[in-house]
């Protein structure tokens, strides 16, 4: 699994299209920190995930986002949320014309998630009081996958670098406040599996220094700065300087 330029980039484009032209449509849906759905998209197709999962109350725009990035990498997205909300979602998944990309599941998260192993990429929402137990139950690919805690407010914490299962056999990495607050997004894997080219696709241009890895799009550039000391990764996004 390499990192495809190509990817990530039509992915984060993809949902930036998508997400606007359902917020002009329903100016109800506004979201507080409007680049995290295109970080989440552009993280999960550029990493080239096969197995996305959402544990979530209601569809957003993240849900948009991960069905994006599916359709990039061709994979399965299942997004696992409450029977109520179910028709609403489907709309809106229908709406955005990715209905073909997403795999709706409905009940209590915690009796559906030992369905799915080795999962890629997952994004849980934090809000609901189970969140710490939901987390716990993720069976990651241990090789290279993604788990993102969002909506992490009043002093609730993510898992905080302990992964189950893979903890002592990878490196596990959480850093919090990726982009906007109440996110902390942990890597299981080594660095050079994540950041590793995809030659066939044209890969990504990068730079490598002590300082960290430069990863560069037509609009901005995401920087991953290595504490050399803790071995900790912070992530972080510079505008494109005119």
């Amino acid at each position: 699994m390499e990192w495809s330029q190509n990817s990530a980039t039509n992915a984060y484009l993809d949902t930036l299209k998508l997400c606007n032209k359902h917020t002009e449509n329903c100016n109800s849906w506004k979201t507080p920190e409007p680049e995290s759905k295109e970080f989440l998209s552009a993280l999960a197709a550029g990493m080239s995930s096969k197995l996305i999962v959402e544990v979530t109350s209601e569809v957003s725009p993240s849900t948009i986002a991960l069905a994006a990035a599916a359709r990039q990498t061709g994979g399965k997205f299942v997004c696992i949320l409450p029977e109520p909300t179910l028709d609403k979602s489907q709309k809106v998944i229908e709406d955005s014309g990715l209905n073909d990309m997403v795999e709706f599941k409905t009940g209590d998260p915690v009796e559906l998630l030992p369905d799915y192993e080795n999962i890629d990429f997952s994004l849980v929402d934090c809000k609901s009081d189970n969140y710490r137990r939901v987390l716990k139950l993720l069976d990651v690919n241990p090789r290279r996958s993604v788990v993102v805690a969002n909506n992490l407010v009043e002093g609730r914490k993510g898992l905080g670098g302990h992964v189950k299962g893979v903890e002592n056999k990878v490196a596990v990495r959480s850093m919090e406040n990726v982009i906007g607050n109440g996110m902390e997004v942990t890597m299981i894997g080594k660095s050079a599996e994540f950041w590793k080219r995809d030659r066939g696709t044209g890969g990504h241009r990068r730079t490598e220094k002590k300082s960290g890895l430069v990863k560069k799009t037509d609009k901005s550039k995401w920087v991953v700065k290595v504490d050399e000391k803790s071995g900790e990764e912070h992530i972080f996004r510079l505008p494109r300087s005119h």
